[in-house]
């Protein structure tokens, strides 16, 4: 992928002063960790809001987004940089084609962000699903399998459409922890993680513009959390976690080789081979020809000893004898 290009990070400027403030104590720890920039890449299905939380963290309108208009069938790169810091965010199409995973889709992101090094992925998803189904599940694996299982290591869970009133009975802390929980273990079961190993961290956004504010004009939940600073602030979490980032190379692109794999294999599955299959055929058909010669009936045998024996001997003792 060509260097995109960076531009000045003038949408942080639209946000209310309480979070641009934080916004920029978060930057400046990055810089004190050393980053000078970060690559966040989001994925998940199609009309989950990955477009519209983009445009939420930029502060700008980057990504197309319409009710009416279907996705983008390549990758979108926006960077930004503010006071020597960059932030790079590529939006990526839908993962799903009707009931299927969207194998174009994951080819075409992985080419896309050739020779980049990933710090942060964000899976989207809505906070109103009300269960996973076998698309979601379908899904993860097909991460899992083409960033390889440790893109979770840097993952994080954005559910959308946080500004919901969920089913009478349940409360809203209530609501988002089960639907946090299934997400998070439906992950672990198809990322082959171990279940006392940390789960994915879990942040609630709402980007309409109906979002309720507070008395600073920041954006909040029905749970009273400023929404946008906590997501940047896990993001900055999930970076500095000490994790490794996941570097995009020709080689996680294609594959393993197909005509390599368990190649240093084959010398020793030919020893087993030999001492286990061929040596003991040998001693079970040696053994049968010497219990068969053992229990050959007597005129059996004398045959087997005359057909040894020279020509002239086998021939008739009258046709040797003298003429009279």
């Amino acid at each position: 992928m060509a260097s995109p290009q960076v531009r000045e990070w003038t949408g942080l400027q639209q946000f209310p002063a309480a979070t641009q403030n934080v916004l920029h104590g978060l930057l400046g720890k990055l810089r004190q960790q050393g980053l000078n920039s970060i690559t966040v890449l989001v994925l998940g299905r199609g009309a989950v809001g990955k477009s519209s939380t983009v445009n939420s963290l930029v502060g700008e309108r980057v990504a197309v987004v319409s009710a009416f208009q279907s996705e983008p069938m390549r990758p979108l790169l926006c960077s930004r940089s503010r006071a020597g810091f960059t932030l790079n965010i590529v939006d990526t199409p839908g993962l799903a084609e009707g009931l299927f995973v969207n194998d174009h889709a994951l080819d075409t992101i992985k080419r896309f962000l050739l020779n980049r090094t990933i710090d942060c992925m964000i899976y989207v998803d809505r906070l109103d699903g009300y269960r996973v189904d076998n698309l979601d599940k379908q899904i993860m694996r097909a991460i899992s399998q083409s960033f390889g299982p440790q893109i979770w290591r840097v993952g994080l869970i954005v559910l959308t459409h946080a500004q919901l009133s969920p089913p009478d009975g349940i409360g809203y802390s209530d609501f988002v922890s089960r639907r946090s929980s299934s997400l998070q273990e439906a992950i672990q079961k198809e990322a082959c993680f171990k279940k006392s190993e940390q789960q994915v961290p879990v942040v609630l956004v709402e980007n309409s513009g109906r979002c309720t504010t507070n008395d600073n004009g920041e954006k909040i939940l029905p749970d009273g959390n400023v929404w946008l600073p906590n997501l940047v602030e896990q993001i900055v979490g999930v970076v500095t976690n000490g994790s490794q980032s996941i570097l995009i190379d020709q080689k996680l692109i294609e594959g393993p080789d197909a005509n390599r794999r368990g190649k240093f294999f084959i010398p020793l599955l030919l020893l087993i081979q030999y001492f286990f299959v061929l040596k003991p055929i040998k001693r079970a058909i040696k053994k049968d020809a010497k219990q068969e010669s053992l229990q050959m009936p007597t005129w059996e045998y004398l045959v087997e000893e005359y057909k040894g024996l020279p020509y002239y001997t086998m021939r008739p003792r009258h046709r040797f004898s003298k003429r009279k």
